[in-house]
């Protein structure tokens, strides 16, 4: 293929982007197929010699969006969004067409001044303090893990890069029980280890299921005394289980009162902060050293974007940053290089996309959006309570709740109904230790209608149940 028949080809896959999002409605939004059926109908050998491009055009649209879950779905109430606005489906048309390598400022300008500055319009539009700055991730697992990265040096006065663990003291982590898996990932690969993560239970009959910052005083004081050293704290907004807001101003200042520094996950529920009225949920969030919330799942950034905000950028760079010669900018020793602020060397332009959406859809409109989304969730959840055995088990924290028919088991066979039947996707959790299904609604494109067709399915699911 040559630039000319690319063309000619972005055209046809635009039309097929635009038929294929026109038509999401009716499709299932998952497909009821098993492992391994998707393999068999692709199964082939290598190809040796050129296959023409309209016979693998059409193997595509004949094969793979019917094996597709389809995340873009406006009835795709499972797990979190994976919001992909018209707008930055088009930058990342632009960027990948440009297929830069933004690494270090002299191998993408543009891509790492936008940066900069899509990083100040963030940061304001979610009212943060003026000294907060960041960088754009991959995901909020990497953010995590550099955070907690540079958490294990700073205690360790930034001896264990060079030095290792080996005959150390003894790591300590304390996070939120309502914190995501990938803390728990992060403290396994940063050499801190699983059995070093202290997991703080939550305050008694808070309605959203925050750390108890007694008891995390107490956990750090007892790790003291047993000679264990504390390394730092990380907190949630907007769990993934349930959607729990951890009491950050309460949190931080048991941390600050033991010199620790604090990292906030807000992945999902950052992007909400946009509304000022739902920043209560954070308070407390401008004294955290970092902060991570994902553009690419509520606010409409194409898969992958996630920011994290840092109130200091040096110890993260002291602690992920290399530069030998060949990475140098001649000329420009003190050149911001955000691959020193992360993980990977190599970086995608991913500040093109937020800058295109922001630009495009303006902040009102995703205000409108998220607030609509708020409303309608709280408005589906009362209706579901008022169905036949269905008890909401957590209440609507911003879009998210969770609801129960009957005992587990019952619970999971309606789940699995409502899935295969396709009409709405949704998942689970586990809650106190009962088995839970979990409705979080954030789709870009769906409307009032949608989100209550969640009780008419769980009703008709449960129907035919009873009736089995």
């Amino acid at each position: 293929m040559n630039h000319d028949e690319l063309a000619l080809w972005s055209k046809r896959a635009a039309d097929w982007a635009r038929d294929y999002h026109a038509t999401l409605r009716d499709r299932p939004v998952r497909p009821d197929i098993a492992p391994g059926d998707f393999r068999d109908a692709i199964e082939a050998p290598v190809p040796q010699a050129p296959t023409p491009v309209e016979t693998v055009f059409e193997d595509f649209t004949r094969l793979v969006p019917d094996a597709m879950t389809h995340w873009q779905h406006p009835r795709f109430f499972a797990y979190f969004p994976a919001n992909a606005a018209p707008a930055s489906m088009l930058a990342e048309q632009l960027a990948n067409a440009m297929a830069g390598q933004a690494m270090l400022w002299q191998t993408a300008p543009a891509a790492n001044e936008m940066e900069a500055l899509v990083i100040d319009w963030l940061r304001d539009a979610l009212g943060l303090p003026e000294g907060f700055t960041g960088t754009i991730h991959d995901s909020a697992t990497t953010a995590t893990f550099s955070a907690v990265l540079t958490m294990r040096e700073k205690a360790l006065d930034f001896q264990g890069l060079g030095n290792g663990l080996a005959g150390g003291p003894r790591l300590r982590l304390y996070a939120s029980a309502q914190t995501h898996s990938s803390v728990d990932k992060a403290a396994r690969l940063s050499g801190i280890g699983q059995a070093n993560l202290v997991k703080i239970a939550g305050r008694a009959n808070d309605p959203l299921f925050s750390m108890d910052p007694d008891a995390l005083n107490g956990a750090i004081r007892d790790d003291l005394a047993r000679g264990f050293k504390p390394t730092g704290v990380i907190l949630a907004t907007g769990g993934t289980s349930v959607g729990a807001c951890d009491d950050l101003a309460a949190c931080i200042a048991v941390a600050k009162a033991h010199g620790l520094p604090t990292h906030v996950d807000a992945a999902w529920a950052g992007s909400a902060m946009i509304a000022p009225e739902f920043r209560p949920l954070w308070a407390g969030v401008d004294q955290a050293d970092s902060v991570v919330f994902n553009p690419h799942k509520w606010l409409g950034a194409q898969f992958d974007a996630s920011v994290q905000f840092l109130r200091d950028p040096g110890p993260q760079i002291a602690t992920m940053g290399l530069r030998p010669d060949y990475l140098t900018t001649q000329g420009a020793g003190d050149v911001v290089n955000y691959n020193e602020w992360t993980l990977p060397l190599g970086r995608r332009f991913r500040a093109l996309k937020i800058w295109f959406l922001l630009r495009i859809e303006g902040l009102e409109a995703l205000r409108t959006r998220i607030r609509n989304h708020v409303a309608w969730s709280v408005e589906a959840a009362d209706a579901i309570a008022a169905l036949d055995g269905f008890e909401i088990v957590t209440a609507p924290i911003l879009s998210l709740f969770t609801l129960r028919y009957g005992d587990d088991d019952t619970t999971a066979a309606l789940l699995d109904a409502i899935n295969r039947e396709g009409r709405i996707y949704l998942t689970q959790t586990t809650h106190e230790g009962r088995f839970v299904i979990r409705v979080q609604v954030g789709p870009w494109d769906c409307t009032r209608d949608d989100v209550m067709a969640i009780p008419e399915v769980l009703a008709d699911a449960a129907a035919k149940l009873r009736g089995a």
